[in-house]
C-alpha cells in the first residue's frame, strides 16, 4: 500500500462537523458553545463516544483536556499529536477550532479502516478553553499542560456570572485525574481555518503559517462618580464612560502612533450602573494588542498606560490597567513548515506562506516540541461570527494534508 495515495473520507468529515454544529447551534447558522458550558459537555461527550467507537484510548487531565491515543508499534517513542478545541466564541462560527479536532478524528478513522500500523503512536487532543471568551485568559488548557500557566490560578478565574473555572470544570464532569503536565512529542500539527482574508485573496488552498503573532491582554477599570443626570451640571462631572470613550479611541489610534505592524482592539465593555438617567460611575473594558514584534508590543502597552493615566487625571476618574495575559510571538518548526508546503504540492494543492494573526493552542505546544499549523481559506475572511464559513472542498484538502503530515511523522 502506497501511503501517499491515501485520502480522507470527505463525506464523513462533513457529517461529523455538521453533527457538532448542532450542539450550541444558533439561528444565524453559527455556534454558541462556551467553555465548560452544558453545550461544551455535550460536545465533549460526543467526541468521546466517537473515539471509543474507534477503539482509541482516552484520558482526561485535571484541566479537562481530552487526549485520545492510537498506539503505535513502539510505545517508547514520543507520539505525534494533533487537535484543536471544541469551545466557541459567543455566537461564533461552526469551523473555528472544531474543524481541527474533527479532521484529526477523520485521520484516525482513515488510518484505522486502512489497517495501517504506524511506528509512533498518534494522539488526538481537545484543549480546554482555547477561546478565553468565558474565562480569561485564552488557551488555558494548553497553557497549564505546557507549564506556562498555573493550574490553581486558572481554576479561580471567573466568568461574568461569578462562576469559577474549576467549579464549572467539576460540574460538567471533566475535571480528570490525569496530571495536566507536558510530555515529549515528536510533532504537533494543528489544522485550522485561516480566520482572515489572505488565502481567498491570493487564490490558494493551503496556508502554511510561519508562526503566530504575540498577544497582550489588559483589563481596564475606571472609577467615576455616579449621580442623577438632571440636577448635575456638566461642569465638574466625573463620567467614567466618557473617560472610557477617550481611552478606547486612544487604543484605536495606537498602531499608527507606534509606527509598527500591530493591531489594537477593545472588544468587551461593561458600564455601571448602566441606567439612562444615571451618570456612569464605573466602566470596565478589555484591550487586545497583537504584533509579530514583541518589543513593539511591550512599548505599546507602556504608551497606552501613559495615555490612560493622562485621561484619568484630566477627568478625575482614577483608572487601573492590569496585564492579565501575554504570549510572545511563536515561530514554528522550520522542518515541519517545509513539510506541509511540500506535501500540499505533492498531492495537488496550492499553498501560501503567511503569519497567523489569531492565537492558537499551538503557541504553547510549540514550547514543548516541534509544532506547525495548516490553514484553509475562510470565506470573506470572516470568523468568530455566525457567518463564518469554509468550502467543504477546502475542508477536505486541509484534512488530506494533515493525514499525510501525520503519516510521515508517525512512520
Amino acid at each position: 500500500m502506497d501511503l501517499r495515495e491515501i485520502r480522507v473520507n470527505a463525506g464523513r468529515l462533513r457529517n461529523t462537523l455538521e453533527k457538532m454544529a448542532e450542539i450550541g447551534g444558533t439561528p444565524g447558522g453559527g455556534v454558541h458553545r462556551l467553555a465548560l458550558s452544558d453545550d461544551d459537555k455535550q460536545a465533549r461527550d460526543l467526541l468521546i463516544r466517537w473515539l471509543r467507537e474507534g477503539e482509541i484510548e482516552i484520558k482526561v487531565d485535571e484541566m479537562g483536556n481530552i487526549f485520545g491515543l492510537r498506539p503505535g508499534k513502539d510505545l517508547s517513542l514520543p507520539p505525534v499529536m494533533s487537535g484543536s478545541h471544541i469551545d466557541s466564541q459567543p455566537k461564533g462560527g461552526r469551523f473555528d477550532g472544531i474543524y481541527g479536532v474533527m479532521a484529526t478524528l477523520e485521520v484516525l478513522r482513515t488510518i484505522q479502516e486502512k489497517g495501517i500500523r504506524t511506528t509512533r503512536s498518534i494522539m488526538i487532543v481537545d484543549w480546554t478553553n482555547e477561546e478565553g471568551s468565558r474565562f480569561s485568559p485564552a488557551m488555558a488548557g494548553s497553557g497549564v499542560w505546557a507549564g506556562k500557566l498555573e493550574r490553581e490560578w486558572v481554576y479561580t478565574r471567573r466568568d461574568l456570572q461569578g462562576r469559577a473555572f474549576g467549579e464549572e470544570l467539576e460540574r460538567i464532569g471533566y475535571k480528570g485525574k490525569e496530571p495536566a503536565k507536558r510530555w515529549p512529542i515528536q510533532a504537533y500539527f494543528e489544522l485550522h481555518i485561516e480566520q482572515g482574508p489572505i488565502l481567498e485573496k491570493v487564490g490558494k488552498t493551503i496556508g502554511v503559517p510561519m508562526g503566530i503573532v504575540g498577544i497582550s491582554w489588559y483589563d481596564v477599570e475606571i472609577e467615576g462618580k455616579a449621580n442623577q443626570v438632571g440636577p448635575t451640571p456638566m461642569e465638574g462631572r466625573n463620567d467614567a464612560l466618557c473617560a472610557a470613550a477617550e481611552m478606547i479611541l486612544q487604543v484605536e489610534a495606537l498602531p499608527v502612533e507606534m509606527g509598527g505592524n500591530m493591531v489594537a482592539t477593545v472588544g468587551e465593555i461593561h458600564n455601571a450602573p448602566n441606567s439612562r438617567n444615571i451618570i456612569p460611575g464605573q466602566v470596565q473594558f478589555t484591550v487586545d494588542l497583537r504584533s509579530w514584534d514583541d518589543l513593539l508590543l511591550d512599548r505599546a502597552g507602556k504608551e497606552l498606560r501613559n495615555h490612560f493615566q493622562r485621561i484619568a487625571a484630566q477627568r478625575g476618574c482614577p483608572a487601573r490597567m492590569e496585564k492579565i495575559w501575554n504570549v510572545e510571538h511563536t515561530a514554528f518548526d522550520g522542518s515541519l513548515v517545509a513539510r506541509i508546503a511540500k506535501i500540499a504540492e505533492e498531492i495537488g494543492y496550492s499553498s501560501h506562506s503567511l503569519v497567523s494573526g489569531a492565537g492558537h493552542d499551538a503557541t504553547y505546544v510549540n514550547q514543548v516540541g516541534p509544532t506547525a499549523m495548516i490553514f484553509v481559506p475562510s470565506i470573506g475572511g470572516r470568523s468568530h461570527v455566525e457567518v463564518e464559513n469554509t468550502r467543504w472542498e477546502d475542508c477536505e484538502a486541509g484534512a488530506n494534508v494533515l493525514l499525510q503530515c501525520i503519516l510521515q511523522a508517525a512512520s
